[in-house]
């Protein structure tokens, strides 16, 4: 899992980051050359220092040794030692050594002839001071100019982003209800003005695909209540003759039936795409055991010669303010999902306690794949018959629009749940 960062740290990080780097890129350097120009140029002296003096010596013996603040000479023979020259650099081997002693740090020039050595000792004790507070003075530097990186990356952030941020706030100030404005005419022509063309034209693409569904859905809702309401009202002529047969009147009410859940059906999916309840405070509260009875009517006679029992069992009385079709069609959805599925036994519906549970005593759903029923198109392992995998999906939705809950659950006695809540107590 990638660790998210906002642009603007990204850019600030950079900033401080890049120049911390910088900074102590330059401090070691400057310590390094410090030091090594430090040694070549001791070192070069002493060296330089020493073989004059045992030239001079040579040339004159009575001249006597060099004598500096800082620096230090002395002069013996191999079977001579001298007491005044420690052990640690008559020990040394030719060439130029740091030593260090009781008394500090020093450099050592050492020459040994077959006839004399000499050496020359360098004081640096005071050049270790100074470079340790070289050390610090570089430490403050680096973390100075780490501290100026950060703020000049704060600054170009703020410079880097604001046409971004000005772009997002932009985008969250539209609304489904306003008009989608022109971006790209607000910033310059660079890569955020090519972002916010690139928008409006996405924007305005949408925007034709959402007027076009809207007129399809209401001209779907047109078409589709003009031919109901021709249905509906020829079934009542009918079912009004006193001499209708009574295998025809049963074929007319099946009829009838149909044609009002077509038309609950198509109320239904109209306040779901349009993303509407269609309640206000004073709408009516329709009893859902009424609405229950009637789903049970209407399914009675698709059973067939199907070994099932429907039942409706009320322990206290749920009202719900919604428009009843989707209610029907919601209820309606699991009442059939549970027929479809149970291939004998009964089917249940209790209502109490704010919550319709359609119950059934078929196969059940393996735990694996609860989580899946309301995926559209999902069909579970095993699911026989015909069905586009939808109505599950639908009743989500509306769950969803209506902030009612819904959920399954395997019984312990076999069977399924569906557990439909209205509201909590």
């Amino acid at each position: 899992m990638l660790y998210r960062h906002r642009l603007r740290s990204r850019i600030i990080f950079s900033f401080l980051l890049l120049g911390t780097l910088l900074s102590a890129l330059f401090a070691v350097s400057t310590l390094f050359l410090q030091q090594y120009l430090e040694d070549q140029l001791i070192g070069a002296t002493l060296k330089q220092e020493l073989d004059d003096y045992i030239a001079q010596l040579r040339e004159d013996p009575s001249v006597v040794e060099p004598f500096y603040t800082r620096i230090q000479g002395y002069v013996t023979r191999p079977g001579d030692p001298n007491k005044s020259v420690l052990a640690q650099i008559r020990a040394l081997e030719p060439g130029v050594h740091e030593v260090e002693t009781g008394e500090g740090l020093f450099k050592a020039a050492v020459r040994k002839d077959e006839d004399l050595w000499a050496f020359l000792i360098y004081d640096v004790s005071e050049n270790q001071r100074l470079t340790r507070q070289l050390v610090w003075a570089l430490i403050g530097v680096t973390l100075v100019f780490s501290l100026l990186s950060l703020g000049i990356g704060i600054w170009s952030s703020q410079r880097v982003m604001r046409p971004v941020s000005d772009l997002a706030m932009r985008l969250k100030s539209i609304s489904e209800e306003t008009p989608h404005p022109r971006l790209a005419q607000r910033f310059a022509d660079d890569e955020v003005g090519q972002l916010a063309a690139a928008l409006d034209s996405y924007a305005e693409r949408l925007h034709h695909l959402v007027e076009r569904d809207r007129e399809f859905n209401a001209d779907v809702s047109h078409e589709l209540r003009t031919p109901l309401a021709v249905i509906t009202g020829a079934t009542e002529l009918l079912l009004a003759q006193p001499d209708l047969p009574e295998k025809s009147r049963e074929r007319v009410l099946r009829i009838a039936r149909a044609a009002r859940q077509s038309t609950d059906i198509t109320t239904a999916l109209l306040h779901l795409v349009r993303a509407e309840r269609g309640t206000t405070g004073d709408s009516q509260a329709h009893n859902v055991r009424g609405i229950a009875d009637a789903l049970v009517q209407l399914q009675e006679p698709l059973i067939g010669n199907k070994p099932l029992n429907l039942r409706v069992i009320e322990t206290d009385r749920v009202s719900v303010i919604a428009p009843e079709s989707v209610i029907a069609v919601t209820l309606g959805n699991l009442l059939s999902n549970a027929i479809k599925y149970t291939p004998e036994g009964e089917v249940t519906i209790r209502i109490g306690n704010g919550e319709v549970r359609v119950e059934d005593t078929g196969p059940g759903i393996p735990e694996a794949e609860l989580s899946q029923v309301f995926d559209r198109h999902y069909r579970g392992t095993g699911a026989g018959g015909k069905g586009a995998g939808l109505g599950l999906a639908i009743v989500k939705r509306l769950c969803e629009l209506y902030g009612w809950t819904i959920e399954f659950s395997n019984r312990k006695r076999g069977g399924l749940r569906a557990s439909l809540k209205f509201f909590e107590r």
